[in-house]
């Protein structure tokens, strides 16, 4: 990579990432509708996925998933309960799920535009970003707080499959929907404004 791309690449990461804060710090990344919130935090994520690959998909990731960590330090109850019960199990659940979600963004980004046309691609690539933070999440909460006191409260008596549906409810499908249809049309306008890599 000749150095006038890397200056371009660290400067798209440093804007994500300074998004991502913006986001997380402020209502913007959170939309409520009825008694849904939809959240806006993987859309940087996703983006950087598609505009520098798994290198700034790791990192945006990674960034996203420190603010959510430090919301276990009393501004969200679940959190805090869980940050409670184990700091290093819930930091791992907030940190390197994010991580792998974003790493794995980039990695299927790059797998995949010498098959696909890049403008399917960078929908395919929000809606991968999404669905992979929602099941990775899901996944290793269920993995290390399962049998928790706090967590058996939430399953009573239901089966795991059942509760983790519950859990992830109606709000991840609009996730994955405003994630996959806002990063489609970001890349698009990102990609027609020269600011990467053209399909």
């Amino acid at each position: 990579m000749n150095k006038k791309n890397l200056i371009k690449e660290l400067v798209i990461i440093a804007v994500l990432i300074s998004l991502e804060l913006v986001l997380a710090l402020t209502p913007l990344g959170y939309l409520p509708i009825g008694p849904l919130v939809i959240s806006f935090m993987m859309l940087p994520v996703a983006v950087a996925a598609i505009s520098t690959g798994i290198k700034g998909g790791a990192i945006t990731g990674t960034v996203f998933g420190i603010t959510s960590f430090a919301t276990c330090f009393g501004k969200d109850i679940f959190g805090t309960t869980l940050c409670g019960i184990s700091p290093v199990l819930t930091g791992i659940l907030c940190i390197g799920t994010r991580l792998l979600a974003g790493l794995l963004a980039g990695l299927i980004f790059s797998a995949l535009k010498k098959v696909l046309n890049r403008y399917v691609l960078y929908y395919v690539t929000g809606f991968c970003a999404a669905l992979l933070n929602t099941l990775l999440f899901t996944s290793t909460l269920i993995l290390f707080f399962a049998n928790t006191e706090y967590l058996q409260g939430f399953i009573a008596g239901k089966n795991l499959f059942i509760f983790a549906c519950t859990f992830v409810g109606i709000n991840a499908i609009f996730e994955i929907i405003a994630a996959t249809l806002l990063t489609g049309l970001i890349g698009t306008a990102l990609n027609k404004a020269n600011l990467i890599e053209r399909g």
